[in-house]
């Protein structure tokens, strides 16, 4: 393929006498005339046809030439011809007759057949770019005024001939402008350097000056053959469709993911409106059914239901309103948004002017017409909202297409609204069933001082499962829970609550820590269906941690299941993290729980917490774990502002996940406030035991309990020499209530009876249940210990 030279374009006509082959011939045929373009196109000389007849230049059987026609008429018409090195050749011929000294003769002009064709269809084409192209051109002098313009040219400049390129269209708008210059800049460039121009430009044309179109546009210089700058050349073609589909494609992409991500009402409204303006309308508002804020049910077929602006976002000042959404707004029931809402159909109405109010359309005082586009907000139980688009005379009409795209636009925002609202019910129901499982304080207790705090996550992942309990024990002791289960939601807050719940019921049954979490980590391991240990811990995964502090002993006992430690504050103001082995999660079964016991000072502050309090997105948990030990470091003397301190300085304004928090100031028991005896397993020191409590009673001014107390010690020591073997301990411990241990090392679970009429004995724990607040049973490696309390008038 031969490369494209720009020289070898020639528009000539082939058949112009001075460019074709030219013959004379007389009247009977006789050639008398042969011009240089005849040989070189058949190869004979002059001197070999000028005499001859032009019969024997045709190739075949070299019959007379029929010439010479009757008549004076310009003829034209196709003959093979017989070259010089006898390859037929076919030839165009045109005819006419002249005179020539006083005779008639006639002047024939040829070109080879190709050549001709070559020609014509270089004329189709330039007559198709004039009349018929789409593509339009337009022609301007050095002073870049129009001169003259195509077919297609004609429809977008008409009456335009003389005008300056840069004041044809005055509102026009350069979509892609490379070099950013104005037009007349940059036509003078052009017509400096040479280098074409090519833009996308916006604007109206004269013929249909109501709608926008956009053009694709090369400008590039002209020059004649000399180099001489004649002008230039602009093609332009419209792409108005194509460039408006890519623009709403586009327009669906950004406001996909604008709305697509999120979980807040008003985040989801004000991303579509700021989306479409100025893109798509001039002005754009939001309006959703009240309800669907709060997380209630929506109402369906209301005439009137109450609305809320929750978006509102305009281009120009003159379309905005005088406060920020959201506020209510109201319609009339014949309105436009009414109509749209009741009958969930898309309204488009128009309207001559207005401003943006409460409930009214939006226009502009002075706009020709403002078209007020008003689609509904529609999901698969009801009609939540409207959406209103509006548009002055600066902009299109709605088109159809614009209809559409308004519909889906509407549509995409109605299903997030709609995954909004049920995130938010679902939030809303489980922050209430984890609030209402939480406790909101806890009863004064002599063992500690107590300080918590709980934050839910704001995130759209919604509610946690995290929780914390301080539960009173026997002996003045005290347990501290804190949990977390994995996930969010209803789900993981009905575990939680199960969670917290079980363990309440296995504290008052005084386990050793290590064995609650081994029989909480059996309930999370069981599932209703019994699909087993594996299916439970796929839906179900949680971690606990568990203390006892015993305030006579000082000893705090701790384990945790696949929790983090906590944190010991000790007097000095030293913060360190308690060195408690880590069993595995609740739910995962199959190793031991192991407990740890540590000596707290009196004072000492102990800090337990979940893991959203120092793990983040963007803050591991190391680094997490040591802010919080540079905070407890030193703490404040109060605990509610050492707990305001910690929330400050771990967690960021929206948490992604919940966070509890529980501090705990240890006390002990002074040692006047506790008696302890040794008595041998003989009947013989029941009277001894009633005496050093009676005594004991006096000495702590409460001769008012010696009677019942008595009572009660004797009933519990016989029953400990009669069912146990080894020694018996005596303890009783002043504090809130007056609390009688006797323990023994016997493992045999009492039991309450009720005795017959004739039986002498087994009503010793009767009376006992009788003349207490409450009793209980608890077993160590020893034993077991018994224990009553009773409720003092004082003190």
């Amino acid at each position: 393929m031969e490369a494209f030279d720009i020289n070898s374009i020639d528009l000539a006509c082939p058949l112009d006498i001075g460019r074709a082959a030219v013959a004379v011939l007389d009247g009977r045929g006789t050639v008398t005339g042969w011009n240089d373009k005849a040989e070189e196109l058949l190869g004979y000389r002059s001197a070999d046809v000028v005499g001859r007849p032009a019969a024997r230049l045709l190739a075949g059987t070299g019959a007379p030439l029929p010439v010479i026609p009757a008549t004076h008429e310009p003829m034209a018409g196709a003959a093979v011809l017989r070259h010089l090195d006898g390859h037929q050749m076919a030839v165009w011929m045109n005819a006419c007759q002249v005179e020539q000294m006083g005779d008639e003769c006639w002047l024939v002009v040829g070109v080879e057949r190709a050549a001709l064709r070559q020609w014509q269809l270089k004329q189709a084409i330039l007559k198709g770019v004039f009349a018929q192209s789409p593509i339009g051109l337009a022609v301007y002098d050095t002073d870049q005024n129009l001169t003259w313009m195509n077919a297609a040219g004609d429809e977008v400049l008409a009456g335009l001939i003389g005008a300056r390129a840069d004041t044809m269209l005055p509102d026009v708008e350069y979509l892609e402008r490379p070099d950013g210059k104005d037009t007349a800049q940059a036509l003078e460039q052009l017509l400096n350097t040479g280098e074409p121009r090519s833009t996308l430009t916006r604007a109206r044309p004269p013929r249909d000056a109501k709608s926008h179109h956009v053009w694709s546009t090369t400008a590039f210089r002209l020059s004649d053959e000399s180099g001489v700058v004649l002008g230039l050349c602009e093609e332009f073609t419209d792409v108005t469709a194509r460039y408006n589909d890519q623009q709403r494609l586009m327009l669906l992409g950004e406001a996909g993911a604008r709305i697509a991500g999120s979980l807040d009402v008003t985040g989801i409204a004000a991303g579509l409106a700021d989306v479409c303006v100025p893109r798509f309308a001039e002005a754009v508002a939001v309006d959703v059914l009240t309800p669907l804020l709060r997380g209630e049910e929506v109402p369906i077929g209301t005439a009137a239901p109450a609305l809320t602006r929750v978006a509102r976002t305009a281009a120009r000042e003159e379309f905005q309103e005088a406060g920020p959404p959201p506020y209510p707004v109201h319609y009339p029931a014949e309105s436009a948004p009414s109509r749209s809402l009741l009958t969930g159909q898309t309204v488009l109405s128009r309207i001559e002017t207005g401003a943006i109010g409460i409930g009214q359309p939006v226009g502009e005082a002075g706009d020709p017409l403002t078209e007020e586009l008003l689609v509904p907000l529609r999901t698969p139980r009801a009609t939540i909202g409207v959406v209103t688009f509006l548009r002055s005379a600066r902009f299109d009409a709605f088109s159809d297409e614009d209809v559409d795209l308004a519909g889906e636009l509407a549509a995409r925002t109605a299903v997030s609204l709609d995954n909004a609202w049920r995130y938010a019910r679902e939030h809303a129901t489980a922050l209430t069933l984890q609030q209402s499982l939480l406790p909101d304080a806890f009863a004064p207790h002599t063992a500690v001082d107590i300080a918590h705090r709980y934050l839910p996550a704001r995130s759209s992942a919604g509610v946690g499962g995290d929780w914390f309990d301080l539960i009173p024990l026997s002996g003045a002791r005290v347990a501290l829970a804190v949990g977390d289960v994995v996930g969010h939601g209803l789900q993981a807050a009905a575990t939680m609550g199960r969670l917290r719940t079980t363990v309440q019921a296995l504290a008052h049954l005084d386990l050793a820590p290590e064995e609650l979490l081994s029989r909480l980590d059996d309930l999370v391991g069981r599932t209703p269906s019994g699909q087993g240990r594996a299916a439970a811990a796929e839906t179900t995964m949680a971690s606990c941690l568990y203390a006892v502090y015993d305030p006579v002993t000082r000893l705090c006992s701790i384990a945790r299941a696949g929790h983090l430690p906590p944190a010991i504050v000790l007097p000095d103001g030293t913060a360190r993290f308690a060195d408690a082995p880590a069993g595995p999660p609740l739910g995962v079964g199959g190793l031991p729980f192991e407990t740890a016991e540590i000596e707290l000072p009196e004072g000492s502050v102990l800090a337990l917490f979940t893991d959203g309090l120092v793990e983040t997105r963007t803050r591991d948990l190391d680094t997490g774990l040591q802010r919080l030990q540079d905070v407890l470091t030193h703490p404040d003397p109060s605990l509610e502002k050492t707990c305001d301190h910690l929330v400050q300085a771990l967690l960021p304004k929206n948490p992604e996940d919940d966070a509890a928090l529980l501090l705990a100031r240890m006390h002990s028991l002074p040692n006047d406030t506790v008696a302890t005896w040794q008595f041998a397993p003989d009947p013989g020191v029941v009277a001894n035991a009633r005496a050093l409590t009676a005594d004991q009673l006096a000495g702590w001014g409460l001769e008012d309990a010696v009677f019942t107390t008595e009572l009660i010690v004797s009933e519990l020591v016989t029953n400990a020499i009669r069912y146990a073997p080894g020694p018996i301990r005596l303890r009783l411990i002043r504090d809130r209530s007056l609390i009688c241990e006797v323990s023994d090392s016997g493992f045999t679970s009492p039991h309450l009876r009720q005795a017959s009429d004739d039986e002498e004995g087994g009503r010793g724990l009767f009376l006992v249940a009788q003349l207490t607040e409450r009793w209980g049973a608890r077993y160590h490696p020893a034993g077991k210990t018994i224990w009553a309390e009773q409720r003092l008038s004082h003190g």
